[in-house]
C-alpha cells in the first residue's frame, strides 16, 4: 500500500497560516493583558470605594451618638443595610474596638467576632487588605470611630472578590468579542492577500520558487543568445552575460536607461520604441545582430523583452554565398556564350572555312587567357585575385565594364595573419557591388578598382593596404558622406535582400581592423570608396616602392 506523503504547502498558504496565528497570538496576549489589568484596577478602585464608605459611616454623628446607647445595634444595623444599598458595597460592619460585632450581612452572626485585621486601624490609621471573611474572599477597609480622641468603635466595609470578577469578565467578554471580529476581519484580509498571492506564485511553495529561481538564473547564463529586459521607463531590468557581450557592455548596467549605454543610433532607436520587431539586422561595431523585441502585454506599459542574436558570420556566409551565386550565374551565362561561340565554329567547319574556325577559337581563348594573366599579375593575393575575376564576369552581365587599374599592386603573401581573406571578401565584394549598382545605366558604365601597399609616417603601423573603388554612377552627396555608411540608408529602392547593409558590413569591418573607409568625389564625377587597413611594420615596405605596371586590366562591356 502506497503511503500518500502530504505536499508541501503552497507559499501563500503557509503566509496565511503564520498570519492568522500571529493575529490569534496578539489578540490572545492583549486579552490576557487586558484582564490583568483590568482585574487590578478593579481590585485598586473596589479598595477605594471601600475606603471611602467606611470613612463616611466612620464619621457620621449618627454612629458615635447609637454606639453610646446601650444597645447599638438597634440603630446601627438598619443604617449599615442602607449604607450597603446605597453604595453597593457587599458588606458594613461596625464593630466594638474589641472586634465584637454591631452590625452584619447576616443577623445570625452580630455578637461574633470580626475577622480580620484591626491593629492599624486601633493605632487610628486606616487601611485596605484582602481577606477571606465570613462572606468570602473580599477587599476592605477598615477605619476606626473617633469620639474626640478616644477610639469608641471601628467600621469595616467591603466588596466580595467574585463581585469584582464578575465586573471584571463582563469587561473582558466584550474585549473578547472585540478580538474575535478584528481576527476575522484579519483572517478575511490575510485571505484575500494570499488568494492574490498564490495566482501571482502559481501556487508553488517557496522550495519551488527558490528550485525555479535556481534553475532561471542557470538558463540565463547558460544561453548563448542575449536577454534583455527593460522596465517601462526603458531602463535596464535585466541583462544576460550573451546581451552583454554581444551589446559590447560591461559594468553593472541594471537600472540604467537604454540611451546610456552607448549602443549605435539605429539600435537605441529599435529598443526605445515600442513596436514589436522581429528579426531585424542591427550593426554595432564588431557585429552584426538579429533583434526580436516584444513589448510586454498588459493595460499599461510595464517593459519590453529583447532578444539578441549574432548573426555575424552567417551575414558573412550569406555574402559569400551571394558571391557564389554570381558567379554560378556568370559561368551559366559565360557557358551560353561559349555554346554560341561553339557552334558557330561547328559551323564555320561545315562550310570548310577550318582556318577561320581556328582563327576565331583562339582569339577567344586569347582573350579570356589575357584577362586573367592581367588580374593575376596586378594582384595575385589568390582571394582577391579569385574575387576581381568573379566581379568582373558579374559586370560584364549587367553591361558594366570592370578595371583593375594599373597603380594596383598587391602579391601573394604580402598581407598578414592579422587581416583574414574574409574581412577583406566582405569589404572589396561590397564596395565593388555599391559601386556596379551606382555605375549601371550610367552613360560609359565602368567600375574602376586599386589595390595596392605603401608606407606610412605612424612607425608602428609600418604600412597600410589601400582599397580603392571608382564608379562613373551619379556620386554620393557630401551631406550623406557619413550617412551612406549606416545600416539602412539607400538612394535606391528596396530590393528583395533589403538595402544599405553592403557600405555598412564594409565600414564594420574596417573599424574592425583600426582602418578607415572614407567616399569622396571622381573627378569624372561619380564616387570614389577608399578604405585604409594598417599592417603589421615593415609589412608592406617592400611592395610599396615596387614598380607598377602600366595600363589597367579591363573585362567586360564589350
Amino acid at each position: 500500500m502506497r503511503i500518500p506523503i502530504p505536499r508541501p504547502r503552497s507559499l501563500a498558504g503557509q503566509l496565511f497560516a503564520m498570519q492568522a496565528v500571529l493575529i490569534a497570538v496578539v489578540v490572545a496576549g492583549y486579552a490576557l493583558f487586558t484582564y490583568l489589568s483590568d482585574r487590578s484596577q478593579a481590585e485598586e478602585a473596589a479598595g477605594r470605594q471601600a475606603v471611602a464608605v467606611a470613612r463616611a459611616v466612620a464619621d457620621s454623628p449618627s454612629v458615635r451618638e447609637a454606639i453610646r446607647t446601650p444597645d447599638p445595634t438597634a440603630e446601627l444595623q438598619p443604617y449599615a443595610l442602607r449604607v450597603m444599598r446605597d453604595t453597593d458595597v457587599d458588606f458594613v460592619t461596625i464593630m466594638s474596638p474589641r472586634g465584637i460585632r454591631w452590625t452584619h450581612p447576616d443577623r445570625e452572626r452580630i455578637g461574633g467576632r470580626f475577622l480580620g485585621h484591626t491593629e492599624e486601624a486601633l493605632r487610628g490609621r486606616t487601611f485596605t487588605e484582602t481577606y477571606t471573611g465570613t462572606l468570602g474572599p473580599s477587599v476592605r477597609a477598615v477605619t476606626p470611630v473617633l469620639d474626640g480622641e478616644r477610639i469608641v468603635g471601628l467600621v469595616s466595609a467591603g466588596i466580595r472578590v467574585e463581585a469584582i470578577t464578575e465586573r471584571v469578565r463582563s469587561q473582558v467578554a466584550a474585549l473578547t468579542g472585540v478580538a474575535a471580529g478584528a481576527l476575522a476581519l484579519g483572517a478575511v484580509g490575510t485571505y484575500v492577500v494570499n488568494a492574490r498571492l498564490r495566482r501571482h506564485t502559481h501556487g508553488m511553495n517557496a522550495a519551488e520558487l527558490s528550485r525555479m529561481h535556481d534553475y532561471h538564473q542557470a538558463a540565463l547564463h547558460a544561453v548563448r543568445e542575449g536577454l534583455l529586459m527593460l522596465d517601462g521607463q526603458y531602463r535596464v531590468a535585466l541583462i544576460n552575460d550573451g546581451g552583454r557581450e554581444l551589446l559590447g557592455v560591461s559594468g553593472d548596467v541594471v537600472g540604467r536607461s537604454v540611451a546610456e549605454l552607448g549602443l549605435p543610433g539605429p539600435l537605441t532607436g529599435a529598443l526605445l520604441s515600442a513596436r514589436p520587431r522581429v528579426d531585424e539586422v542591427h550593426l554595432t561595431a564588431d557585429r552584426v545582430l538579429a533583434v526580436n523585441i516584444s513589448p510586454v502585454s498588459g493595460g499599461e506599459r510595464r517593459g519590453t523583452v529583447v532578444t539578441l542574436r549574432d548573426v555575424t558570420e552567417l551575414q558573412s556566409l550569406m555574402g559569400e554565398l551571394d558571391s557564389e551565386r554570381g558567379f554560378t550565374q556568370a559561368l551559366r551565362s559565360q557557358a551560353h556564350e561559349a555554346a554560341n561561340r561553339l557552334h558557330t565554329v561547328v559551323s564555320l567547319i561545315e562550310l570548310g572555312r577550318a582556318e577561320e574556325a581556328v582563327e576565331f577559337a583562339t582569339a577567344e581563348l586569347e582573350l579570356a587567357q589575357a584577362l586573367t594573366d592581367q588580374v593575376v599579375a596586378a594582384v595575385s593575393e589568390p582571394v582577391l585575385a579569385a574575387l576581381l575575376l568573379g566581379k568582373t564576369a558579374q559586370a560584364n552581365e549587367r553591361g558594366v565594364e570592370l578595371e583593375v587599374s594599373g597603380d594596383s599592386r598587391l602579391d601573394d603573401g604580402l598581407l598578414p595573419e592579422a587581416l583574414p581573406a574574409r574581412d577583406l571578401v566582405t569589404i572589396l565584394g561590397n564596395l565593388i557591388d555599391n559601386a556596379v549598382d551606382a555605375a549601371q545605366g550610367s552613360v560609359r558604365a565602368r567600375v574602376t578598382v586599386t589595390a595596392y601597399t605603401e608606407d606610412t609616417e605612424d612607425t608602428e603601423a609600418g604600412a597600410e593596404l589601400v582599397l580603392r573603388v571608382s564608379d562613373t554612377g551619379d556620386g554620393v552627396d557630401p551631406a550623406h558622406a557619413e550617412a551612406v555608411f549606416r545600416r539602412g540608408f539607400s538612394t535606391k529602392p528596396a530590393g528583395p535582400g533589403g538595402r544599405g547593409l553592403g557600405l555598412a558590413l564594409a565600414r564594420q569591418a574596417v573599424h574592425r581592423h583600426a582602418g578607415t573607409l572614407t567616399v569622396t568625389r571622381a573627378d569624372e564625377g561619380g564616387a570614389v570608396f577608399e578604405a585604409r587597413l594598417p599592417l603589421r611594420a615593415g609589412g608592406g615596405s617592400a611592395a610599396a616602392g615596387r614598380p607598377r605596371p602600366e595600363g589597367a586590366v579591363r573585362g567586360g562591356g564589350g
